[in-house]
C-alpha cells in the first residue's frame, strides 16, 4: 500500500514515516501544501494523511481541490487538538476521517487500516430538484445554467434538504446533520442559514423552492415557484 504524508513538522513526519514503513506500507512525504498537492495529483496513491496548517496551500484547500478534480483518495486529516471546529470543516471539505495531534502511532495505523479496507468512495451523484443541482464531488451548486456560490456550511445544509426534497424535515435533525449531535449552540442558526441559502438559491431566480413547515422545520419544494 502506497501512503502519501503531507505534514511540516519535519521530526513528526519522519518518525510517522519510518514507523508506517515498519508496518509494511510504501511511504511518500511532502512537507508543504503546495508539493503535496502535486504529488497527489501525480501519483495514485492508497491513502493521504494530511495536516491542515501547512506552507504553501493549508489541508482544507488540498482535500477541496482533490475533491473538485474527481480524486477521491481516502484522506486521514490531522487536526488541533480539542479542534471542533477544525473536524467539522475537514469533514466538510471531504476528508474521510480525521485523527487529533498529539495522537497514538496505534491508533494512527489502526485507522489507516481501517479507511484502506473500505476502499475509496464512489463519486457521489449530482442532486437534482426541478432546475436547481448540487454535485457533491465537484463542490458545485447551480440554478439552470447559473453557478451560485455556497460556503460549505451553506452547501452542507442544501444537499441534506436536497436528499429528501418534497419532505418535511425537521429542524432537530437538520441541526444534528449538519452542525453534529454535540452542537451545544442556539438551534435558530438554521433559520440563520435558511435566510442565506434563500437569498442565494431562490430570491435571485424568483422562485420559493426552501418553505418553512411550521412546527416542524423545512422543506425543498423542487416546483417551488
Amino acid at each position: 500500500m502506497r501512503l502519501l504524508i503531507v505534514e511540516d513538522e519535519i521530526h513528526l513526519a519522519s518518525a510517522v514515516a519510518h514507523g508506517l514503513e515498519a508496518e509494511g506500507f510504501s511511504v511518500e512525504v511532502a512537507h508543504d501544501g503546495t508539493e503535496g498537492l502535486q504529488l497527489a495529483r501525480e501519483h495514485d496513491y492508497d491513502l493521504i494523511v494530511l495536516d491542515i496548517l501547512l506552507p504553501g496551500m493549508n489541508g482544507y484547500k488540498i482535500c477541496a481541490t482533490l475533491r473538485e478534480e474527481g480524486n477521491w483518495v481516502p484522506i486521514l486529516m490531522l487536526t488541533a487538538k480539542d479542534g471542533e471546529f477544525d473536524e467539522a470543516e475537514a469533514l466538510d471539505t471531504g476528508a474521510d476521517d480525521f485523527l487529533a495531534k498529539p495522537f497514538s502511532f496505534v491508533v494512527l495505523v489502526a485507522r489507516i487500516r481501517a479507511l484502506l479496507r473500505r476502499g475509496r468512495r464512489a463519486r457521489p451523484a449530482v442532486l437534482a430538484a426541478g432546475d436547481l443541482t448540487l454535485d457533491p464531488a465537484e463542490h458545485r451548486c447551480r440554478r439552470g445554467e447559473v453557478e451560485i456560490e455556497l460556503t460549505p456550511r451553506e452547501f452542507s445544509l442544501l444537499e441534506y434538504l436536497m436528499r429528501f426534497a418534497g419532505e418535511a424535515v425537521a429542524k432537530r435533525e437538520i441541526v444534528d446533520h449538519v452542525w453534529g449531535e454535540d452542537f451545544e449552540g442556539d438551534p435558530n442558526i438554521v433559520e440563520v442559514y435558511v435566510g442565506y441559502l434563500r437569498r442565494k438559491v431562490d430570491q435571485p431566480f424568483d422562485r420559493n423552492a426552501l418553505e418553512t413547515v411550521r412546527g416542524i422545520g423545512y422543506r425543498l419544494d423542487a416546483d417551488g415557484g
